[in-house]
């Protein structure tokens, strides 16, 4: 019997929390800082529970109270709050949408209270935020409110100050969220990043849209600087640097492509785990980078596929680092399914495990088709672990048509393959919930 690892134990807590959520919602206002913050910390756990459900029932209530505790007298309270609600926002999204304008107010109002460590998190809220309600930001009230004291924290910070790099961070996600808003800020910041000497290329994060990005790049030497940056040795130059050439691969591709074979070589030997945010953005701008090559990235498969089934097998590595991994060797597999299916069987438990938990979307489309394209260049390497890629499968909630049918062949020519009673035999190790699910989707 193959066990399964299941988050925590979410499920049986389920039933309690129509009653346990309201009671640690009222602990965010004990008098006790240390109740406070520990009650953020622990309702941020339940937050995709929460958002399941109907927004006036807990969603409603828990923003308001942590919004509250955002403001809160005490630091820890203010950072676990703040943390809390970064966590809220990734899993509520767009739920968001109707709360914007109270929401920036206590954000906004932040700026003004908290101090140095606090506001690196104020800034990660913010960014997540922008991430998460996307273009909904992109109304002249949320501009109004919010670019004021982004702007002005901006212009306090000294070209040295490593606090820039997060700020620019959150630029970045606002920019992205605000498109034609942001544009008003474009120049200057555009300006004063190419001057920098080490922070220059956090710029681009800025994927305001294609054509703008497409002036300012041509423009500029800024893929010579690029170039440079790449090999910083100060590990967040080389971060941002990367985040930089992933959004440019996709906002402008003819631009980058004339520089991938110097670019590849350096992407490959910082897939370093070492340095958990440069080997991350790395990571995802190699998946980028495939996805605009196609075939073209035969040549340099070998650079970078050795480096990614490491660490996709590495023991306590994080799981944003293990999911970007997973979507790249996917996509890698997707375009150059000869090279990469040979070693399917090293990497595709853990590659499974890595994408069962995450939303439906692009880059986990682009990633299982490379999958399913690789099973069927090499069948014989998910044999041993086709209980793990029927668990990745249904953690899907709508996959486009193809995608599916691309499953629905998968199962049933394994089950085709060992027969109906040895498929009765594999099925019955499955979890209740998984074998539902299957049925259901796809008639196994």
């Amino acid at each position: 019997m193959i066990e399964f690892s299941f988050l925590g134990c979410m499920q049986g807590m389920v039933q309690y929390l129509p009653e346990l959520i309201p009671h640690l919602i009222q602990c965010l206002c004990d008098k006790k800082a240390l109740v406070r913050s520990i009650a953020c910390w622990t309702l941020s756990r339940y937050a995709h529970w929460v958002v399941s459900q109907p927004p006036d029932a807990h969603l409603k209530p828990l923003m308001t109270e942590l919004l509250k505790r955002i403001l809160d007298g005490n630091k820890r309270v203010q950072e676990a709050a703040c943390s809390a609600f970064a966590t809220l926002e990734e899993e509520a999204c767009t739920e968001l949408v109707p709360y914007l304008s109270f929401i920036l107010d206590t954000l906004v109002f932040a700026f003004g209270k908290y101090q140095h460590k606090n506001l690196l998190i104020l800034y990660d809220a913010i960014g997540t935020l922008a991430d998460s309600v996307g273009h909904h930001l992109n109304q002249p009230e949320y501009i109004q409110k919010l670019m004021p004291p982004l702007i002005q924290k901006w212009n306090e910070l000294k070209d040295e100050d490593k606090d820039l790099f997060p700020l620019l961070e959150c630029l970045s996600s606002v920019a992205t969220a605000l498109q034609s808003g942001f544009l008003p800020y474009c120049e200057p910041v555009y300006q004063r990043c190419v001057t920098l000497n080490t922070h220059l290329l956090t710029l681009f994060y800025m994927n305001i849209s294609a054509p703008h990005v497409d002036q300012l790049v041509a423009r500029s030497n800024i893929m010579t600087l690029l170039f440079q940056c790449m090999q910083d040795t100060m590990p967040e130059v080389r971060q941002s640097s990367f985040a930089l050439l992933g959004d440019l691969t996709k906002a402008c591709f003819p631009h980058v492509k004339p520089c991938i074979a110097e670019f590849m070589p350096i992407l490959g030997t910082n897939l370093n785990p070492e340095f958990i945010s440069v080997c991350n953005n790395a990571t995802w701008a190699i998946g980028e980078i495939c996805m605009q090559m196609g075939v073209e990235m035969q040549p340099y498969v070998a650079l970078v596929l050795p480096h990614l089934v490491e660490i996709i097998n590495r023991p306590n590595t994080p799981k944003t680092l293990l999911e970007n991994t997973a979507i790249t060797i996917g996509r890698l597999g997707y375009v150059c399914p000869q090279e990469v299916a040979p070693m399917l069987q090293q990497f595709i438990r853990p590659w499974c495990t890595s994408l069962r938990n995450i939303r439906d979307n692009e880059e986990k489309d682009s990633a299982f088709r490379g999958i399913c394209v690789m099973i069927g260049v090499n069948p014989g390497g998910v044999v041993q672990d086709f209980i793990f890629f029927c668990d990745a499968v249904a953690s899907w909630v709508n996959p486009k048509d193809d995608l599916r049918d691309m499953f629905y062949k998968i199962l049933h020519g394994f089950k085709d393959q060992v027969g109906e009673e040895n498929w009765q035999q594999f099925s019955e190790q499955f979890p209740p919930i998984l074998k539902e699910r299957l049925s259901a989707c796809y008639g196994v």
